[in-house]
C-alpha cells in the first residue's frame, strides 16, 4: 500500500493549522506555494490532485486517467487506450471484435485459463434528436434515474470534438404540487447546449444523433485522502483491478495463463463479455466491478466504503460457483483480509455471460463498495481497491490445474 496522508483536522485546512492569519503579500506567496504542489489555496487537495508536498503518485495518475476518459456503452475506445498504455511490456495485447480489450500473461503453464474481466463503458445517454428550437432529446445507455440526471452537466461527443450542455429544469417557483411529486423520466428531459435553433446544432456544433453523451465529473480526491470522487467508477475500478493484477504478477510465477480483460457494452446487456468470452475461452472466470455501499443514510445493509474486497454472493446474472467462493474466502484469511458479502436482486455483472461460455465456466463475482453508483459522481474507497488487488494476485497462484478441476 502506498503511504496515507493523516486526515486534516475538522474546520482547519493544513496550511492555516497553528500558524498566524498572513497578511496580503504573504496569502499571494502561499496559494502560489500551495497550487505548485497541487494543493488549492485552502490547503485542501486539488481536483485530481495529490495534497500538497506529496509525491507524485503513479497509482492516483493511472485511476485519474482512467476514470476521466470518456466511454458511453458502444464508445470505449479512449479508456481502452488509457487501459492499452498502462500494460504495456506485460502481456500479449488483443481485442475481440466488438472493442473488447484483452490481456494475456502467461504464467508456467498454458492452463487453466483465467479470466479477469472489468467492463470500460460508463453509464451514459445518446442523441436522440434536436428540436427546432435547438435542445438536444436524449436516450438513456445503462440505468438512469430520472432525477439524478436533473440540472447536471454534460458533455456530447461529436465527430468534430466535445460540446458541453446542462439539463434543463424549471425553477421550483414554477412547479405546481403534482410536479414536485412527479418521477422524471429521462424521455422528458433536454439539453440545453446554448444553440438557438437547430441549424446551431447541426451545422455549426454538428452534433447528431447517435452521438454518446457522457457525465462532466472530474476525479477529486477529498478531504479524506483515501475517499476518491469520480465518474465511471462503475467500472473502471473493475478495470484497474484486472489490470493491476496482472502488472504485480510480473517477475512472479503462477501456474496458468491469466488474461485481464476490459469488456464492452456491460451496461447495456453485458455484450463484451459474451464476445470477449469466446474469445478468450477460460476455465475460471471473475467479474470485477463495484457492488453498492450502504452506509449512507437511508440504506439497508452492511457494504461499506473501507470494509474490505467484496464478494457477491449473488444477483440476477449469475449465481458463484461455491467452490471458487470457498476458495476466495480461504485466500482472504490467509491474507488476513476482512471479506464483505453481497446480494444484488436486481442488476448483473459480466460473470453473467461469463459463467454460460461453452460448457459452463465456474465464475465469481468481487470487485469493492461504492456509493452513488449509476450517477455522475461515485466514492469508493483506496485502501479498497488495493487490498482487492493483493487478494487477486494470492487467488489467481492458487488457481493451478488440479484446483480448477476440483470447480466442478
Amino acid at each position: 500500500m502506498s503511504p496515507r496522508t493523516k486526515e486534516p483536522q475538522r474546520g482547519k485546512s493544513r496550511l492555516a493549522r497553528g500558524r498566524r492569519p498572513a497578511g496580503p503579500a504573504r496569502r499571494r506567496a502561499t496559494r502560489a506555494a500551495a497550487e505548485s504542489n497541487g494543493a488549492r489555496a485552502d490547503g485542501r487537495p486539488a481536483e485530481g490532485r495529490a495534497p500538497a508536498g506529496a509525491r507524485v503518485d503513479p497509482e492516483l495518475a493511472f485511476l485519474k486517467q482512467l476514470v476521466e476518459a470518456h466511454g458511453a456503452p458502444g464508445h470505449e475506445g479512449a479508456v481502452a487506450t488509457v487501459l492499452e498504455k498502462h500494460l504495456e511490456g506485460v502481456g500479449k495485447i488483443s481485442r475481440d471484435r466488438l472493442g473488447s480489450l484483452v490481456c494475456e500473461k502467461r504464467g508456467t503453464s498454458d492452463a487453466p485459463r483465467v479470466m479477469l474481466a472489468g467492463h470500460l463503458d460508463e453509464v451514459g445517454f445518446l442523441v436522440k434528436s434536436i428540436t427546432k428550437e435547438g435542445f438536444v432529446k436524449f436516450l438513456p445507455l445503462g440505468g438512469w434515474w430520472g432525477h439524478v440526471v436533473l440540472a447536471q452537466r454534460l458533455v456530447i461527443r461529436t465527430r468534430q470534438g466535445d460540446v458541453l450542455g446542462v439539463v434543463g429544469s424549471k425553477p421550483p417557483h414554477e412547479l405546481r404540487d403534482e410536479d414536485r411529486k412527479k418521477v422524471l423520466e429521462v424521455r422528458e428531459l433536454y439539453i440545453d447546449v446554448g444553440a438557438t435553433s437547430d441549424y446551431d446544432v447541426r451545422k455549426r456544433l454538428d452534433i447528431r444523433p447517435g452521438d454518446p453523451i457522457v457525465p462532466d465529473s472530474p476525479f477529486t480526491i477529498m478531504a479524506n485522502p483515501d475517499l476518491l470522487l469520480a465518474k465511471a467508477w462503475d467500472n473502471r475500478i473493475g478495470c484497474a483491478l484486472a489490470a493491476e493484477t496482472v502488472r504485480q504478477l510480473r517477475g512472479q510465477s503462477h501456474p496458468n495463463t491469466v488474461f485481464a480483460v476490459a469488456t464492452v457494452q456491460e451496461e447495456v446487456g453485458l455484450r463484451g463479455a459474451q464476445t470477449s468470452a469466446f474469445k478468450v475461452q477460460p476455465d475460471v472466470g471473475i467479474a470485477l466491478d463495484v457492488g453498492i455501499a450502504h452506509d449512507t443514510p437511508g440504506t439497508e445493509g452492511d457494504e461499506k466504503l473501507g470494509g474490505g474486497p467484496l464478494v457477491v454472493v449473488y444477483d440476477s446474472s449469475s449465481i458463484p460457483n461455491r467452490g471458487l467462493r470457498d476458495l476466495v474466502d480461504e485466500t482472504a484469511e490467509k491474507l488476513g483480509l476482512a471479506l464483505q458479502y453481497e446480494s444484488v436482486e436486481r442488476g448483473g455483472t459480466d460473470a453473467g455471460k461469463i459463467h454460460v461460455t461453452g460448457e459452463g465456466v465456474p465464475s465469481i463475482s468481487m470487485g469493492v463498495a461504492a456509493r452513488y453508483i449509476h450517477s455522475h459522481v461515485s466514492i469508493i474507497h483506496r485502501r479498497d481497491f488495493e487490498q482487492t488487488v493483493r487478494l487477486l494476485v494470492a487467488l489467481v497462484k492458487r488457481l493451478d490445474r488440479s484446483t480448477v478441476e476440483r470447480l466442478v
